[in-house]
Parts: structure tokens; sequence; C-alpha cells
């Protein structure tokens, strides 16, 4: 009996051992430059989503310190004035763009159709919530000339650099560079006219089937050329 109970008792106190902790390697701290990098991002990620509700009127800076759940001094101190705020966030959306761009352009294979690939790329981006608040700074610089400038200026490098990618696309599935600048530019220019639409009738499903009547066009277009250069 006295045995029994002693075996029991040894089988109890070893289930009651905790189980051994894992062994973590040190932890790596982060650097001074990788906090100043995380606390941006934060601010203007939370700059974007009061851009996207209540545009660049309605934008409070002490909202977005809120919403990035900084302190305002903090927010102080890595944008000092509601311009340098909105404009690190123009320019944090347009690089997310331009991003989306080139990685598709890249991965696009050379079996696809690449009007295609250009039309959902660039209806993403034209017919995205961030473009309205890119557009919505460039009317908000009819008051402010240097914020419209450089508003102007990062767009212009950011979408100019994304057609040079679909550019090499067109290229390389056998158009000649006028023939590619001409197929893309007038799609663009669809798709951005679109856009301009969308501020008082978005309708996705029209603009998918005059976009798909665009695109027999431009096949139609396209072969007549090639056929006159024979």
């Amino acid at each position: 009996m006295s045995s029994t109970r002693s075996r029991v008792t040894s089988g109890n106190a070893r289930a009651r051992v905790p189980a051994s902790k894992p062994v973590r390697g040190p932890h790596k701290r982060r650097t001074q430059a990788e906090r100043t990098d995380e606390m941006r991002l934060r601010l203007v990620e939370a700059a974007a989503l009061v851009l996207r509700r209540k545009g660049y009127a309605g934008l409070r800076t002490d909202e977005v310190s809120r919403a990035a759940k900084v302190s305002r001094g903090a927010q102080q101190h890595h944008f000092p004035t509601k311009d340098s705020l909105v404009l690190a966030t123009a320019a944090h959306l347009l690089k997310a763009g331009l991003d989306r761009g080139l990685s598709r352009a890249r991965s696009t294979d050379k079996s696809a159709d690449p009007i295609e690939a250009i039309i959902n790329d660039s209806t993403e981006f034209f017919l995205g919530p961030d473009f309205n608040v890119i557009l919505d700074l460039v009317l908000a610089g009819s008051k402010d000339r240097d914020l419209r400038d450089q508003v102007y200026a990062q767009t212009r490098t950011s979408r100019l650099a994304v057609e040079e990618a679909w550019l090499a696309v067109l290229c390389d599935s056998g158009l000649s560079r006028a023939d590619a600048e001409t197929a893309l530019w007038l799609t663009l220019s669809i798709v951005r006219g679109f856009a301009v639409r969308a501020l008082w009738q978005r309708d996705e499903q029209l603009f998918r089937t005059l976009l798909d009547q665009w695109k027999l066009i431009l096949a139609g277009h396209l072969k007549n050329l090639k056929g006159t250069k024979r």
C-alpha cells in the first residue's frame, strides 16, 4: 500500500514539473533610424486615412496623431507643419502605386495580354482612393502654389516610371516604341477620364464594358499598323 502511494506521489510530482522554456536568442534592439521610420510610417498611414475621409480641407493634425496613437509632440517632431505631413503622405501613396506598377509590369508574362495588364494596373490606381487624395491635394494647391508644385513633381516622377515600365512590356510584345506609346497613352487617357467621371457617376460595370470595347478597337488599329508597315 505504502509502495503504491509512493509511486502515485512520484508520478504526480513528475507531472507538476513545469516544461522548460525555449531558449531565445538575444533580442535585437531597433536602431534609431528604424524607430524613426516606423513612427513616420504610422503617421503618414494615419494621415492617409483622414485624407480619404475628409480631404485636405478637413485634415486636422491632432486627429492624425490620435489615429496614429502617438503624442502631438511626437507628430510635430517628425512633421512640424500640416503640409510637411501631407507631402510625406502623398509621397508614400505614390510610392505604393509605383511599386505595384513596376512589380506587375516586370512580372507580366510575354504570353499575357499587355493591354489588359495595363488596364488592370491603371484602373486600380486611378479609380482607387489614393488617386482621389492626390487629386484633392492638387486642387488644394490652387491656394498654395508650392504645395501644388511639389505634389505635381512627386506624381510626375512616380507615374512616368510606371509608364516607362509598361512601355517596355509593349515593346517586348513586338510593338515599335512609337506604337507602344500610342497604345499606352490612349489607354491611360481613357482610364483617367473614367476617374474624373467617377466623381459624379461611378459605374464600374459600364467602365469595364467600355474598356473591353476599347481593347477591340485598339487591337484592330494595331493590326492595321502592322499591315501598312509590311
